[in-house]
């Protein structure tokens, strides 16, 4: 690609044989990518979120010592955190939900009016 100068300031762009080739097969490439992405995430979208809790519950190991501490092995890091919540749920539902609905901002409907200012904040700073 050469640019020219024009005497009144503007430009004047002369694209040789092997740019305009390359430049041609840009929208060609743009679609095969994105095509090829798709294809990858086709085969995640296929499990359903019960496929999907089952397959980290088949990955994941839980072995519990004398003292109750939970060991948690999982094939993948996705799999030792499902560990994780699901041993930590085993251990104390109750705080887990409470911490949950907090979080989100709807604590006033299980507590009452009194923790309107709580979900007021997580609405205005949490979300």
């Amino acid at each position: 690609m050469r640019l020219y100068s024009q005497p009144k300031g503007g430009l004047i762009v002369k694209i040789d044989l092997k740019t305009k080739f390359i430049m041609s097969r840009i929208p060609l490439l743009l679609f095969l990518l994105l095509m090829g992405c798709s294809i990858q995430n086709s085969d995640e979208n296929q499990l359903t979120e019960t496929e999907r809790w089952e397959q980290h519950a088949s990955n994941t190991e839980i072995i519990r010592d004398n003292f109750g501490v939970p060991h948690i092995y999982g094939k993948t890091d996705a799999d030792a955190v499902f560990g994780l919540l699901y041993a930590q749920c085993e251990d104390d539902f109750n705080r887990v939900e409470r911490n949950y609905i907090w979080a989100i901002g709807r604590l006033a409907e299980v507590e009452g009016e009194s923790s309107l200012y709580s979900d007021l904040r997580a609405k205005l700073y949490m979300t």
